[in-house]
């Protein structure tokens, strides 16, 4: 279908603003771009209660921000990960859709400020991502969380993070997860699937944009090889979480998403499909502005409503 009219709207109003693309654009210009870019969103919802809190982490600690709607304890919970390919982003540009998720699902939400690539190469966002998860579910009696009732998520690079703690928490036999939450996820470093070309331009998202994410994460490129980098890799995806895997028509990392969801499936994970027509990468965060993303918001809640039952 063509594009959405809203979102047609968004774009022709991000496109007026003559930004360069972020490809030509350094670390710090991109990260401030983002950031200053957030407020257009609307605002956030009041959640009852926000805590900060700081978890250990490989030569450091890093924030993990807990939303919970309710003075209801033990909340099940969702850990996510906020999307930005792994450079720009933060607990401020995502505050927006963890609050409206918090308050749709009934649970806590822990947005997780893993360290950002160049400074931290990867594997060090995903380690401090599978920590976060960990951590939270070592501290889920005084954080008044139920270790029973997790799951993970995030959307973009959050959604790649989300899968690879996933595979993480089977491998290394970690808390027990009861949905994986995958929007728009990034799953394989390739570039050259039929939704690369048929959405590389022209969209937001770009080809050259997705490499120059690709390449700040990444120490070498042969560690886009690795199975927690594109979990499209893994050789067994079997036994990991339930999956609800949300991709955008016009999004070039449309169809890797859509291929891990299939990998799960063929592997016996209970796994839902959702293609959001007419739309472009990154439509999560624009409940405000934009209906269908509020439908999504609404399916997300619904997936997590189900899977702590």
């Amino acid at each position: 279908m063509p594009l959405d009219p809203q979102m047609q709207k968004i774009m022709d109003a991000t496109l007026a603003l003559g930004l360069p693309p972020i490809e030509r654009m350094t670390v710090e210009q991109a990260r401030e771009n983002m950031r200053q870019r957030t407020p257009a969103l609307g605002p956030v919802q009041e959640v009852k209660v926000v805590e900060e809190h700081h978890v250990p982490v490989a030569n450091g600690t890093i924030g993990l921000r807990l939303y919970r709607p309710s003075d209801t304890r033990p909340l099940p919970a969702l850990v996510f990960y906020h999307g930005g390919g792994w450079v720009i982003g933060d607990l401020y540009t995502h505050d927006g859709v963890c609050r409206a998720i918090a308050n749709a699902a009934g649970c806590a939400v822990a947005s997780v400020d893993y360290r950002l690539a160049p400074e931290r190469k990867y594997p060090a966002a995903f380690e401090d991502s599978y920590a976060a998860l960990v951590w939270l579910a070592s501290q889920a009696s005084a954080l008044g969380i139920d270790v029973a009732r997790l799951a993970v998520g995030g959307d973009s690079a959050g959604g790649n993070l989300a899968a690879a703690v996933a595979l993480a928490a089977r491998d290394r036999r970690g808390p027990r997860l009861a949905l994986q939450l995958l929007i728009y996820p990034v799953t394989a470093h390739d570039f050259d699937t039929a939704s690369y070309r048929e959405n590389g331009e022209g969209y937001m998202l770009t080809r050259e944009g997705m490499k120059w994410f690709w390449s700040h994460y990444l120490a070498k490129p042969e560690d886009g090889r690795q199975p927690y980098a594109s979990p499209l890799l893994a050789k067994d995806v079997s036994g990991v979480a339930p999956a609800l895997v949300i991709t955008a028509e016009y999004d070039p990392l449309r169809d890797e998403g859509e291929a891990y969801a299939k990998r799960l499936a063929e592997a016996g994970v209970p796994v839902t499909v959702s293609r959001y027509p007419g739309l472009v990468h990154g439509f999560i965060r624009m409940i405000n502005v934009l209906d269908p993303a509020k439908r999504a918001v609404e399916e997300v809640a619904a997936a997590l409503r189900k899977a702590f039952a």
